[in-house]
């Protein structure tokens, strides 16, 4: 294996969690993934342990962090476009990565589908952990990008927000732990959607600054739990003059911490 490898121009490479990832994504055409990614990866504890599947993995930055951060965790990065599982491939192969090489399983799969589950080998009730940061978008709602790629990390389809939490619960095992990030504006369909397969949900609101609506929530549920639904104390991006992060996010982008390490959130 060559010491450092070259990307084409058409991707760009993306360090997180301090350079203990480096992710390769298309520079246009596809969702870049970002903070999303890096804070739904830290929903769980460094001492995770099982196999955790990354639905809508795009070019495998979520997955990887989690990876990265919780050794006892092997991680499938499902993504139906073959572009990107080709580029969370080609990133398995930098130097950087090499601690959780062999824990990381980019494949193409359209999570959506029962059949295309299965022919991705997710079968039914195989896995302690999900991640996922799904299309939040109907259709029609908001004028999408033209290039389909993109505007399909973005807008729904006929599924539905539904459909990504029917797929989460049919692939985690009873007792199974699923983690989810939306706009609060999606709250309205989110609580429905867990509703019968998840329960024990925690919800943090992240705010931009102090004293502003949050913009984004992160859900962690448990399959089949019947335990009551908590509202956690909201998470902080900025500090109140000028854009840098608060302490506790810079601690998670660039340190590597979970979210109970800096945060109110079960381990």
């Amino acid at each position: 294996m060559t010491e450092a490898l070259a990307e084409p121009e058409a991707f760009s490479v993306d360090a997180f969690l301090g350079g203990r990832v480096e992710a390769v994504q298309p520079r246009a055409g596809h969702h870049r993934s970002g903070l999303d990614a890096v804070l739904i990866a830290a929903a769980f504890a460094d001492g995770a342990e099982g196999r955790a599947v990354d639905l809508g993995a795009g070019a495998g930055v979520a997955g990887f962090c989690l990876a990265a951060r919780a050794a006892a965790v092997d991680v499938v990065l499902a993504e139906r476009e073959a572009e990107l599982v080709d580029a969370a491939r080609r990133a398995l192969e930098r130097p950087a990565n090499a601690a959780y090489r062999d824990r990381a399983h980019p494949v193409a799969a359209d999570i959506l589908t029962a059949a295309g589950r299965r022919q991705a080998g997710l079968l039914p009730a195989s896995f302690e952990l999900a991640l996922m940061n799904p299309p939040f978008y109907e259709a029609g709602a908001v004028r999408s990008s033209p290039r389909a790629q993109r505007a399909a990390a973005h807008v729904l389809t006929e599924a539905g927000l539904d459909g990504w939490f029917r797929a989460a619960a049919a692939v985690l095992a009873p007792g199974g732990i699923l983690a989810a990030i939306l706009p609060t504006a999606r709250l309205g369909d989110l609580l429905p959607a867990l509703d019968g397969r998840f329960g024990g949900v925690h919800l943090l609101p992240i705010h931009p600054r102090a004293r502003q609506p949050a913009l984004r929530v992160i859900a962690r549920a448990t399959k089949g739990s019947r335990a009551p639904l908590a509202i956690l104390p909201g998470l902080i991006l900025h500090d109140t003059d000028g854009n840098g992060f608060s302490a506790p996010l810079s601690a998670i982008l660039r340190e590597g911490a979970a979210l109970c390490d800096v945060h109110p959130w079960p381990a």
